[in-house]
C-alpha cells in the first residue's frame, strides 16, 4: 500500500513560483511511476507532469512545458513540482498520482494512488 501526501500550494501572484512536495510512504517507493494531476472547479482532473522510476524521464502537459520541473528524490520519497511565471489559469487543486504500470501515463484512470491535493492560487 502506498499513500502520499502533497504540500507546499498556496496563494501566489501571477509570474511567481511554488514548490510543491509529494511525500510516498512504502519501501518500492523507486519503483513507482508518479505524476501530478491538477483540478480546476467544474473542469475534468488534467495531467501535468510525470517522472518514470527507474530513469526518471520526465514527461510535460503543453500548458506546463518550459514553467514547471519534476523531479524525484528517492533517498527521501519524495517528488517535487516547482512551478515558474505561475498564470491565474494554473489555480487548481494539484493533486500527486502513483502507479506500479506505466501503459498511459497521461489517464488519471491509470493511477492507484492518490494524494489529497494541495490548492494553488493564483492572483492576477
Amino acid at each position: 500500500q502506498v499513500q502520499l501526501v502533497e504540500s507546499g500550494g498556496g496563494l501566489v501572484q501571477a509570474g511567481g513560483s511554488l514548490s510543491l512536495s509529494c511525500a510516498a510512504s512504502g519501501r518500492t517507493f523507486q519503483l513507482l511511476f508518479v505524476a501530478w494531476f491538477r483540478q480546476a472547479p467544474g473542469k475534468e482532473r488534467d495531467f501535468v507532469a510525470a517522472i518514470t522510476s527507474g530513469d526518471s524521464r520526465t514527461l510535460y502537459a503543453d500548458s506546463a512545458k518550459g514553467r514547471f520541473t519534476i523531479s524525484r528524490d528517492n533517498a527521501k520519497n519524495t517528488v517535487n513540482l516547482h512551478l515558474n511565471s505561475l498564470k491565474p489559469e494554473d489555480t487548481a487543486v494539484y493533486y500527486c498520482a502513483g502507479s506500479y504500470y506505466t501503459s498511459n501515463a497521461y489517464s488519471a484512470d491509470k493511477y492507484a494512488y492518490w494524494g489529497q491535493g494541495t490548492q494553488v492560487t493564483v492572483a492576477s
